[in-house]
């Protein structure tokens, strides 16, 4: 049997600098990490808060953001998925990528890529609780999108990052991902326009010069058409549609447990497998496995609301996702990976600092560089000393 090797490709949601949106809802010097100094325990033997060991940095700094990029490469990570934003009225959350990582002096060390995380964006931050918290909350940004917001995008996205020489190409082709494909139908209006703005999207990239787009979906729930109240079956929409993948963000998306206020780690991890040989089953297209670090959004709470079982944001943690559980996980994943025959493997780790959600590789004062080691032991072909950063026991102290 041969063996392919994988790469490692991070998402990173880029909530830790300065924006004007964020400016004009929460203040002048808002950024996530206001909710992660906030954040308290919640029950008994949930830790709280998970503070940086790095301090708070700015992503939108090159030179903070070159921090980022040699801990990463020193770890094995090939590339970083940058949850990406952009709405009918512009774009949000993007100088992290646009000032820090395009512009930091070692950018050439790895990859990147874009998730367009085009859902909607609501007022979650902090979330008080109620019933129905979700649906109540209060609209900021619609993640559908009009077909004229959508060729503006396709024109960005192809001169400001595609002809980058760091941009991630699968056999060829720049890998670009949808996070909300019912947001993609509705913006358009159903299959057949939603198709066709796809296609568009293919023969301007192809026109650019290069061999073709990879459009990746990201698989999380049944999507609903246009003026539909019942879901429609994700397979035959994505092959509608014509994606060349499928992925995962997190694994939290596919496991829906009575357990609160926390699931086990193994627990979670088998049924993502579970859900992992389900969807080579049930799609046409490579599905491309996800190992999540953790989960814990209660820092997105109110916290002096009680805690309990209500939906996103309060709902159950992950606990013992240890790094010797997430190396295991890793490791798991990596040896059924490198034997399959999906074409141009990798795997997706949410992720490098979704922080306010519990997942993230960035050192912090508990675990230190644990869970980077973690990949580094994994995947990286030598296990080199590191070069930047702490070590775990240097954090500890």
């Amino acid at each position: 049997m041969s063996f392919q090797k994988a790469e490692v490709a991070v998402y990173y949601f880029p909530n830790y600098h300065s924006d004007a949106r964020n400016r004009n809802l929460h203040g002048a010097h808002w950024t996530e990490w206001e909710l992660v100094r906030r954040a308290e325990p919640r029950f008994d033997g949930h830790h709280q808060p998970n503070l940086p060991a790095w301090g708070e940095t700015d992503e939108a700094d090159p030179i903070q953001m070159a921090q980022k990029i040699d801990a990463a490469a020193d770890h094995g990570i090939d590339t970083f998925i940058f949850d990406w934003y952009w709405y009918d009225d512009g774009p949000f959350l993007e100088r992290g990528l646009d000032e820090g990582f395009l512009n930091a002096p070692n950018n050439d060390r790895m990859k990147f890529a874009l998730m367009w995380a085009n859902h909607d964006w609501i007022d979650i931050h902090p979330m008080k609780a109620c019933d129905n918290a979700l649906e109540n909350a209060k609209m900021l940004y619609p993640g559908a999108v009009n077909p004229a917001t959508f060729e503006t995008i396709i024109d960005h996205c192809i001169q400001r990052y595609f002809k980058h020489p760091s941009y991630w190409l699968i056999d060829g082709c720049p890998y670009f991902s949808i996070y909300e494909l019912t947001k993609l139908l509705e913006g358009f209006g159903g299959v057949e326009q939603t198709r066709e703005m796809l296609s568009l999207f293919r023969e301007k990239v192809k026109a650019a010069g290069f061999k073709d787009l990879h459009l990746n979906a990201i698989v999380w729930n049944n999507p609903i058409l246009p003026g539909e109240t019942a879901p429609v079956d994700a397979k035959t929409l994505v092959n509608a549609l014509g994606f060349d993948s499928i992925n995962s963000y997190v694994w939290i998306h596919h496991y829906a447990p009575d357990d609160f206020p926390k699931v086990e780690y193994e627990a979670i991890r088998d049924a993502y497998l579970k859900y992992w040989d389900d969807s080579e089953e049930r799609f046409d297209q490579p599905y491309y496995p996800n190992v999540t670090m953790g989960w814990d959004a209660s820092p997105r709470t109110v916290q002096s609301d009680a805690y309990e079982n209500r939906g996103y944001p309060f709902m159950y943690t992950i606990a013992n996702n240890t790094p010797e559980n997430f190396k295991k996980a890793l490791e798991i994943v990596k040896e059924r990976l490198e034997k399959s025959s999906v074409p141009s493997p990798f795997v997706s780790i949410n992720a490098w600092n979704e922080w306010t959600e519990g997942s993230y590789l960035e050192p912090d004062l508990r675990n230190g560089m644990s869970y980077l080691e973690a990949i580094r032991d994994v995947f990286a072909e030598e296990n080199s000393e590191v070069s930047v950063g702490l070590t775990s026991a240097s954090a500890a102290e």
